[in-house]
């Protein structure tokens, strides 16, 4: 039996390497697929703008799906993006509707804008979703104000994927490239890969464009020199 059954019929042996994808991975609301470890974090966006506080902050690993739900409430409430930094309009634009922080602990903030951003928030009845790989009590601020405002914002904490997410990603990744793969290749992948959602996309990128440029079926041998190269070792017995 093949790996990857009814693959797209466009693809053609011996194809070199694409320059540009077409594909575009399915990233709305019901494309989510929704676990344990991300019902709490999906039951805040859905319950938008009846939010328990004005400022929410979506915090876990990357890869852990913070960006695709803030896409999705982006969508829902027509945020605007912004950076609180010195001498940005972030207050202002906070003044005029919903707004979302991405990163924050990674890209860096000015105390003063971010406070700015939460009182404008707070006094026009809008709201602000920060994401964050850390909880905001580690963040390095310094402006006493601040960490008061912060203190009072809702947490909401994104476990690592399990087994059965990561799957269930594999297989709607490869669907998402008209690509259906045996349950076998899935778990054989899924056992020896980093538990990342981020990792998963990189495997399944890696694998399509390999088997492309070598008009190849996706195998456990494909998927062995992958995530070798990837850096995953074989599990003990």
């Amino acid at each position: 039996m093949n790996d990857v059954k009814n693959a797209d019929p466009k693809r053609k042996a011996g194809e070199q390497l694409p320059l540009v994808f077409s594909h575009d991975a399915a990233s709305g609301r019901d494309d989510l697929l929704i676990s344990e470890r991300l019902a709490a974090a999906v039951s805040i966006v859905d319950a938008w703008p009846a939010w328990p506080s004005p400022v929410v902050v979506l915090a876990g690993p990357v890869g852990s799906g913070k960006s695709h739900l803030a896409r999705i409430w982006r969508e829902l409430s027509g945020a605007v993006d912004i950076h609180p930094e010195l001498g940005s309009d972030a207050a202002i634009v906070a003044a005029a509707g919903p707004v979302l922080f991405e990163d924050a602990d990674r890209r860096g903030f000015d105390d003063n804008a971010l406070f700015h951003v939460i009182n404008s928030v707070r006094e026009n009845g809008t709201n602000l979703l920060i994401t964050s790989r850390l909880w905001p009590i580690s963040w390095p601020v310094l402006l006493p104000d601040l960490r008061s405002r912060l203190k009072a914002a809702t947490v909401v904490e994104i476990g690592e994927p399990d087994e059965a997410l990561l799957s269930q990603v594999i297989v709607k990744l490869f669907a998402d490239r008209q690509l259906y793969i045996d349950d076998k290749l899935v778990l054989y992948i899924v056992n020896r890969m980093e538990r990342s959602l981020n990792a998963a996309q990189t495997i399944v990128e890696r694998l399509d464009r390999l088997a492309l440029s070598r008009g190849a079926k996706i195998t456990r041998a494909l998927a062995a020199e992958v995530l070798n190269e990837l850096g995953n070792s074989e599990p003990a017995d």
